[in-house]
């Protein structure tokens, strides 16, 4: 039961394993070419099977077809044509060189030779360019010395790319996205290991999904642009978002100056299953000639519904064209962009093509909020016509290449002449993970929920009117409109010079105030006006906060609110059966979820967001997938071989090591089934613990120099001297009295090497045992069991995860609690003190001294 994700692991661990030392950056370009190819390939065959009602294996449908072609020639493949809008001929299906490779006559050439007649079939067709140029030898050029130093290793190497997309149904993995996602998914992983060359492919996922995502909520969509389309990543996710309905409607366009990775752009849409006649990519530069023109009105661009783009950022000569301020796209402005500089160029190029109810969204790097000269005149023009709707801060080390923070800025053209600009710092909402900083996808929701409302919260976001940017001499910058929150409270001189807590500073605790503000003050005695003492540790005091009513009945209401949540999505998601109603579903899950919470008085709803995201990520997104395959009970009693990777170098190889269940996972079985064997065994394993502990307490004892233990155990210990060997034990016993202490030591350690022994045979013969019957029972499970076991896979911790939510600002303010009375407890009396203190001893020191000659 193979998913999306076990597809997207197979595949990279495959060009992990295949690749050697070539730069990912250039390997893409093979490994997904090839499997393109072999996508094309399965829908010639897929046409030709529907079209002439042909049934059987694989392997008979590619006879049919070579039959079929020799009886009907051109006529078939006319019909396939029409169908698909281009074709594979027989003896070019990546079938033949699967079968050329089983039989050992696999050429290298005859590759070259498939992709070569492909590519003159589609330039035979006229009116068809989205096939053309897909594999030119300059995207993939079988004669390069890093594919093999020879054509020996060459041919090994591509014959092994080729057995990696084999067994993979193309056509059947294209319904449901499965097909494209692994191919996003490959495409993002190579830009991960591309480094500073990933940024002429790829967006990072989570700048894609805040762009997207806003653009998707703020428009009606029937046609996007990318005028730096790159892998057309950023297209794909705002598609996403839409219905399908939507979706089905839904034009693209992009332009991309690299001709590999428009290659790669015009694979990707059409593994997605953007249809040929829904696609429409250029090869070209995006500063130079504007792209695309409208037709009907000469010098006028076409206009979109959405335009989105990453551009190369602060791109040098921009102006090879020698483009004048009078080019349309640029008269907005008044001014050109700085040659030195290509931001604006490539902004204003988007927003020209920008429909008067469109979006737009563009990463820029930071400076386009605050440099002057022709850049200022530019921004002042911007938002002088009212264009600028939004600026979001993004975190640095978002990109693999390149470690500056970044922006996006939303552009409209249809704001209210007193619609204010919405700022967002969002630059310190992220995780690092590694040397990268990534959005999580609370941060990402934040963000997009932040937009749609126009909210204001302090720190975080603020809608800028006209006045305040004028005042601010029309510059961007973030911390001009938002002020970062101070975290560290003041010092109160007074507190430091006499001591006590200043209630002052007690009343900015306002979770504790709201909740607890009885237990709080009855912990407090006033040592002086304005000034208290706490009576109670913070520890005791902790326990009286989070045992109080207030606080009890609040975690009581959001526990039956989340178990309600729960009980009602459990049900949906075992019932789930079309893989389109996952995406779907997921959205309402995490929707609801912030509607919930949004009820309770101080818990963070985006926390719980995350919690129900990472829900989906770990357990929910693949198991609905399997769920869809089949049947939840009848997944829930299926097991799969447990496949497991031994050896390494020429002898690594994958071997079964057992059963795993579907989706009941052998540890949830074991944890909730077989309970009480699980106990003993653990109780077997703590009695080895205590065992092990004597015997090393004995090894530590032989290795003191003279002691006795040294003489009597000394020579029984192992080479590494870590631990005793039976065998040692036995040779010294037969050497010493019997009556001796170094007999009575070395029987003692003897007993304790058996017994630790003969436990952990026990234990490894149980565990066996309890592995095999978990294996069996798993298709022996009842519906009950799979009910309870499903639900605590899924829910078991989601209602006290969610709770800690409650407690978690009042654990927060308890903390600054136990600061604010460490850092007040020592006085200038107290200083004081302590120092006339050591000024004695040290006098006592002076007496003691004696002078000497």
């Amino acid at each position: 039961m193979i998913t999306s994700e076990d597809i997207k692991r197979r595949l990279w661990d495959g060009a992990n394993d295949l690749r050697g030392s070539m730069d990912a950056s250039r390997y893409k370009d093979y490994m997904l070419g090839l499997m393109f190819y072999k996508f094309l390939s399965d829908k010639t065959l897929e046409a030709y099977k529907t079209a002439s009602g042909e049934s059987g294996t694989e392997a008979e449908i590619v006879g049919a077809y070579e039959q079929a072609y020799d009886s009907y020639g051109d006529g078939l493949i006319d019909m396939i044509q029409g169908i698909l809008g281009y074709y594979v001929l027989p003896q070019h299906l990546y079938q033949r060189w699967l079968k050329d490779i089983r039989e050992g006559s696999f050429e290298l050439e005859k590759v070259t030779e498939s992709l070569q007649s492909f590519e003159r079939t589609v330039a035979t067709t006229g009116d068809v360019d989205d096939f053309k140029g897909l594999f030119s030898s300059s995207t993939i050029d079988l004669t390069d010395t890093a594919l093999g130093s020879n054509l020996n290793a060459r041919s090994r190497n591509v014959r092994q790319l080729i057995e990696l997309f084999a067994d993979l149904n193309m056509v059947a993995l294209q319904k449901g996205d499965v097909l494209g996602d692994a191919y996003e998914y490959l495409i993002g992983q190579f830009a991960m290991e591309s480094g500073k060359k990933a940024g002429e492919f790829y967006t990072p996922q989570q700048v894609s999904e805040v762009m997207a995502q806003i653009v998707a909520k703020s428009t009606d969509i029937s046609s996007i642009y990318d005028p730096t389309v790159g892998s057309g990543s950023l297209l794909l996710t705002v598609s996403k978002h839409l219905t399908a309905d939507e979706r089905k409607n839904l034009h693209y366009y992009g332009q991309e100056k690299n001709t590999a990775t428009y290659n790669l752009t015009r694979m990707n849409l059409l593994l997605h299953g953007v249809r040929p006649e829904k696609m429409t990519v250029k090869n070209g530069d995006t500063l130079g000639q504007d792209w695309p023109e409208d037709p009907e009105r000469p010098s006028e661009g076409v206009q979109f519904d959405a335009v989105v783009m990453n551009p190369p950022y602060s791109v040098k000569n921009w102006n090879q064209e020698d483009l004048k301020v009078t080019d349309p796209r640029f008269e907005i402005a008044g001014v050109l962009p700085p040659a030195s500089k290509g931001d604006f160029a490539f902004l204003l190029h988007g927003l020209f093509h920008l429909g008067q109810t469109g979006t737009m969204a563009i990463v820029l790097p930071h400076g386009v909020l605050f440099r002057g000269g022709t850049e200022g005149e530019i921004r002042k023009r911007l938002l002088g016509r009212n264009l600028i709707d939004a600026v979001i801060g993004l975190p640095d080390k978002l990109f693999t290449n390149t470690g500056i923070p970044v922006t996006v800025m939303i552009l409209k053209k249809n704001r209210s002449l007193s619609d204010p600009v919405l700022m967002i710092d969002a630059s310190k909402a992220f995780i690092k993970e590694g040397r990268q900083n990534v959005l999580q996808e609370k941060d990402i929701a934040k963000i997009v929920d932040t937009y749609v409302t126009r909210n204001e919260e302090i720190g975080y976001s603020h809608n800028a009117t006209l006045k305040e940017i004028q005042e601010n001499e029309y510059n961007l910058n973030i911390p001009r409109y938002i002020e970062a929150i101070e975290q560290d409270i003041a010092h109160d001189v007074e507190a430091h010079l006499y001591g006590g807590i200043p209630t002052r500073q007690l009343e900015k605790l306002t979770v504790l105030h709201d909740f607890t503000k009885d237990v709080l003050y009855a912990a407090c005695e006033e040592v002086r006006p304005g000034y208290v003492e706490l009576t109670k540790s913070v520890d005791v005091l902790t326990e009286d906060v989070l045992a109080h009513e207030q606080v009890t009945e609040k975690i009581a209401t959001l526990t039956t609110a989340v178990e309600t949540y729960t009980a009602a999505y459990w049900e949906r998601l075992k019932q789930v059966a079309d893989v389109d109603e996952i995406g779907p579903l997921k959205e309402e899950m995490l929707t609801e979820i912030k509607d919930v919470l949004a009820q309770f008085k101080h818990v963070d709803v985006y926390a719980g967001y995350q919690i129900i995201a990472e829900l989906w990520e770990e357990r929910l997104a693949e198991d609905t997938e399997k769920i869809v395959l089949s049947d939840f009970y009848e997944v829930g009693k299926t097991r799969e071989p447990n496949m497991v990777v031994k050896g390494s170098g020429s002898t690594k190889r994958t071997e079964q090591d057992g059963w795993v269940g579907a989706i009941v996972s052998n540890e949830l079985i074991l944890q909730e089934l077989y309970t009480t064997e699980v106990e003993e065994m653990d109780a077997k394993k703590e009695e080895v613990g205590v065992i092990n502990e004597e015997i090393n307490e004995l090894v530590e004892a032989a290795k003191v120099e003279e002691s006795e233990e040294a003489d009597a155990l000394g020579d029984a210990l192992n080479a590494r001297e870590d631990d005793f060997t039976i065998g040692n034990i036995r040779a010294e016993l037969r050497e010493v009295e019997e009556e001796s202490e170094a007999h009575r030591l070395l029987t003692k350690v003897r007993k304790l090497v058996e017994q630790r022994t003969k436990f952990n045979r026990a234990i490894r013969d149980e565990e066996k045992a309890l592995n095999d019957a978990v294996e069996e029972r798993i298709e022996q499970l009842t519906d009950a069991e799979i009910d309870q076991l499903m639900y605590k896979k899924w829910f078991g911790n989601v209602t006290q995860s969610m709770t800690t939510l409650i407690e978690q600002p009042l654990k927060d303010e308890l903390d600054i609690l136990k600061q604010l009375k460490e850092r007040y407890r020592d006085t200038l009396e107290t200083i004081d003190a302590e120092s006339k203190q050591l000024e004695k001893a040290f006098e006592a020191m002076l007496q003691e001294l004696v002078v000497t000659e």
